[in-house]
């Protein structure tokens, strides 16, 4: 439900979960834990979504855990994006990445318009009976208490509230006042650069259908296509350069002349933003959570900061949601920051690599980077590293909250179980996601995972928050008395043999899998898992 500027009387005193931010992260969070049915508050100091240019990326990956919050495929704008090019102003076209077809039922790569996603995912939160969102709201103080957090903010008119929330995530940005109030402000260096970015409309006809990056040292230029007529072009600010002065009609004129006539330019929104690599050292401090660029910030070099704080959303709403409906101990959500932090850490590494590769600072530096970039795309191995993002950290996790990995099996503990079409009982095609629903799964390949258990083993699962589901060849029957779907193209029965049971987490990460003789086993392990058992809570995959 959410609540008109004015409605300050609406502001609860007790709260499961507070969310301090509303942009897209925090809008995701919070609609993950309204379809979990947890009682959620979120916060902001606007009320409006904002309409600076920002966030122009999402991969696969990202809308995925978008599907996981309840958004249908077309809630908002997106332009599929087949390819991404490197050109130097010297040799030519010296790379390319392959983003063509599709992964676990999404495109590899899309580009979108950011209020566009803002709206659609807070439409979805207004639908939640136990989410309320409020702006006009400025976070001031946080106080720990034994069982919950006290917050202090400030509204609009300069009146103090106080919130109690059994767990507190901030979710308001780079320069966020939950990090800072926390202690975990960033430390040591940090790679810095000034950009202009510069949003065109009315591009219909004439903008590109991929993404380039023109690797010019005198002056980087990314360039892409957005949904509605739109297309981006980013420019790198040379040292002595205001910016005040690159973003005068003029001279965004004079630097997109290459590809618009000066008459014809229609400038949408403009901004200069300086990119940052940074990481805090937790993403966590007792009941407070950071997520999203409140937690990290990644360069675009690899359209990856959205996607890693909707990553930290999936991962941490479904952890809060199992500790308050009493389905597992509080020790799990330590595992947040085990899991996540890492992988965070790989993708801003990531980043400052790519924009280290393709946006060298001179011009020996550009020939003989693009000129050994262009050699290692002849050989097939090489070429496929960079051609179909293997160069990419996969979102595997070494430590967390999942069972020990036996090297060879396909099902790797620790990553994401595969998503393909499915058919289920109703007839309808739909996304194998959709089947698993909001819970704590236990998928049977080629057989009733219900059947291997008895009646009180299948009410402890149940008891956890957890459902069963049967996955069979298309064109087998189910018997009645088991969730059951039809692997219609294939795709995820031959990850294991015929009778293999796997216990899938919430957000889709495998926890465990065994042979349905080993029903009990399996049961026992994820059990220990939720309880917080440490044993089992630290250990280790091996992708």
């Amino acid at each position: 439900m959410n609540k008109n500027k004015n409605a300050i009387e609406f502001l609860p005193a007790e709260v499961d979960v507070l969310v301090v931010g509303y942009g897209p992260v925090g809008a995701t969070i919070a609609a993950l834990l309204g379809r979990y049915g947890v009682s959620t508050l979120v916060l902001d100091k606007a009320h409006e979504v904002m309409l600076m240019p920002r966030a122009i990326a999402l991969d696969n990956e990202a809308l995925r855990i978008l599907q996981l919050a309840g958004l249908a495929e077309d809630a908002f704008a997106k332009i599929v994006i087949p390819q991404v090019k490197m050109h130097s102003p010297v040799l030519g076209q010296f790379g390319r990445a392959d983003t063509q077809g599709c992964i676990d039922g999404h495109p590899k790569l899309v580009t979108f318009y950011q209020p566009d996603l803002e709206h659609a995912m807070r439409d979805q939160v207004s639908r939640l009976k136990s989410v309320a969102s409020l702006g006009g709201f400025e976070l001031e103080n946080l106080i720990h208490e034994a069982d919950c957090v006290v917050a202090t903010v400030r509204d609009q008119e300069g009146q103090v509230h106080t919130v109690r929330s059994r767990y507190l995530v901030g979710a308001d940005g780079a320069s966020s006042k939950v990090r800072a109030l926390i202690g975990q402000e960033f430390e040591g260096q940090t790679y810095a650069e000034d950009w202009l970015i510069v949003d065109v409309k009315n591009r219909h006809a004439s903008a590109i259908d991929h993404v380039e990056f023109i690797c010019d040292p005198q002056r980087p230029t990314p360039h892409m296509p957005a949904p509605g007529g739109r297309e981006r072009w980013e420019f790198m600010l040379r040292p002595g350069e205001s910016r005040e002065a690159l973003q005068s009609e003029q001279s965004i004129a004079r630097l997109i002349a290459p590809w618009i006539d000066p008459k014809e330019l229609e400038i949408e929104r403009k901004a200069v933003y300086r990119f940052h690599a940074r990481c805090c050292n937790r993403f966590s401090k007792g009941r407070v959570f950071l997520a999203g660029d409140a937690a990290h910030i990644t360069p675009p070099f690899v359209g990856q900061g959205l996607v890693a704080g909707l990553r930290d959303g999936a991962n941490l709403a479904w952890k809060l949601a199992w500790v308050l409906r009493g389905h597992a101990a509080p020790a799990i959500l330590e595992t947040y920051d085990v899991e996540r932090r890492p992988h965070a850490q790989a993708m801003i590494n990531l980043a400052k690599l790519m924009g280290r590769l393709v946006m060298p600072r001179n011009k020996i530096a550009a020939f003989a980077i693009h000129g050994l970039m262009r050699l290692l795309a002849l050989t097939p191995a090489t070429r496929r590293y960079f051609e179909q993002l293997d160069i990419k950290p996969e979102n595997t996790f070494r430590h967390g909250l999942f069972t020990a990995h036996v090297r060879g099996e396909k099902l790797v503990h620790g990553s994401l179980f595969p998503q393909a079409w499915v058919r289920n009982m109703q007839k309808h095609i739909v996304l194998s996601d959709d089947a698993l629903r909001n819970n704590l799964t236990l998928v049977g390949f080629g057989v009733n995972p219900r059947s291997l258990l008895s009646s009180e083993q299948a009410a402890s699962w149940v008891n956890q928050g957890g459902l069963f589901l049967e996955i069979r060849a298309r064109g087998q029957v189910s018997d009645g008395t088991c969730d059951f779907i039809e692997d219609m193209n294939h795709e995820i029965l031959p990850l294991a043999t015929k009778g293999t049971i796997a216990a899938v987490r919430p957000d889709r990460i495998i926890m465990d899998h065994a042979p349905g003789a080993a029903a009990e086993r399996l049961l026992r392990n994820c059990r220990a898992l939720l309880l917080g058992e440490r044993a089992a809570a630290t250990s280790v995959s091996i992708a």
